[in-house]
This record gives structure tokens, sequence and C-alpha cells, in this order.
């Protein structure tokens, strides 16, 4: 089996970042209670440079805060376009973008998996979410060409996580008032420390 899967499709080896990082800057992360979170984002209709520079910003600001997706929003652009490099449970890895993703209904009705889930606005909080054990998100590749992007296990909960925050929702959404209260709460206690980690990495892949 492939140990690797590039924009849904199949790889023999690929390098540890993304090359699309190597051509970006890091770009702030939005966090929890800012406006551009919490409202959906508009579509993408220009497909170019402009885009293009987008996504690889966003790849190289994913790794330096050590995440496995990050969506447009949570770098303060208005847009539907997230990019990933994540596991699934079997251990292939999966990395891309999609601009324009749209959650099949049919994939999120099936058997829901309640675990740990983290996100880089609400840094330092991990809460358990239900989420589907399979995903498949339809869009556009950075060109406008469509795409098919299909997860299981780890890398289902993040296609439907990223698919969340293009639609203004982020997944304390999802949480019960006193489970928001306390993943709040890790956050206050946590985000100190999760910052100067993300500070010593950014020094780390820019030199």
């Amino acid at each position: 089996m492939p140990s690797v899967f590039v924009q849904g499709a199949p790889a023999d080896h690929y390098p540890r970042h993304a090359p699309e990082a190597g051509r970006g800057a890091v770009r702030r992360i939005t966090e929890v209670g800012e406006e551009v979170l919490h409202r959906p984002c508009r579509d993408v209709t220009e497909f170019g440079p402009d885009l293009a520079a987008l996504i690889d910003d966003m790849f190289l600001t994913m790794y330096v805060a050590e995440g496995a997706g990050l969506a447009a929003n949570q770098v303060g652009v208005d847009l539907r376009l997230f990019v990933y490099d994540c596991p699934d449970d079997d251990g292939v890895r999966h990395v891309g973008h999609i601009v324009n993703p749209v959650l099949e209904a049919a994939s999120a009705g099936r058997r829901l998996i309640d675990e740990g889930e983290g996100c880089l606005s609400v840094p330092g909080a991990v809460m358990d979410v239900p989420r589907p054990e399979r995903a498949v998100v339809r869009g556009q590749d950075r060109d406008g060409n469509p795409l098919l992007i299909e997860g299981t296990g780890y890398f289902a909960r993040c296609l439907v996580h990223e698919t969340d925050h293009t639609e203004g929702h982020i997944y304390l959404d999802r949480l019960s008032k006193r489970e928001k209260k306390d993943a709040l709460r890790q956050m206050a206690d946590r985000r100190d420390e999760v910052f100067a980690r993300r500070a010593a990495r950014a020094e780390q892949l820019s030199g």
C-alpha cells in the first residue's frame, strides 16, 4: 500500500515538508473569538498566483504551528480553502490543499468516533469530539481543476474539522457549554507555552 497520497493520488515518495512551504511566509494564526473564524467564508472565484502564494504561506504556517490542517480563515483570509498534511489511522500520510470544499452528506452519516481533537486557533486545548470514521470532500485544486479527497480515521476527522472552518464553525461549537468552558480554560493555561514552541519552530524552519 502507498505510504503517501498527494492531492488524493498515491505517490512513491514525498519530502518531509510539502515543497509549497519552502516558498511560503509565516502568517499569524487567528484565535477563537475573532470574527473571521465565526462566519462562513467566501467562495474562491479567482485562481492564479495570489491563491498559489496563499497556499504556500498556509503550508509553512501549518508546519510552524505543528498542525495537521489549516484553513484560510485561520490566517485571517475570508476564503473557502484549506491545506493538510495528516496521517490516517493506518499511518498513511495525506498531503494537499482543497479549494471550495464540500463535505458529501453520505460520508458524514456513518459511525461516529469520539476522540481528542485540537485546533490551532484554540491553542493548547484538546477535547473529545464525535466525528465520522470516513469523510469525502469535493472541491477544486489551486488551478480550478475538480478534486475529490477521501479519508478515514484521523484524516477523516481532519477533513471534517477543516471543512467546518470554511463554514464558520470551530470544534468548540460542537461541545456542551461546560466542555467549551473546559477547553477555554485549557487554552488560557497552555497558550504561552504553545506560542513559545511556535516561535522556536519558526526560527528552526526559516534557518
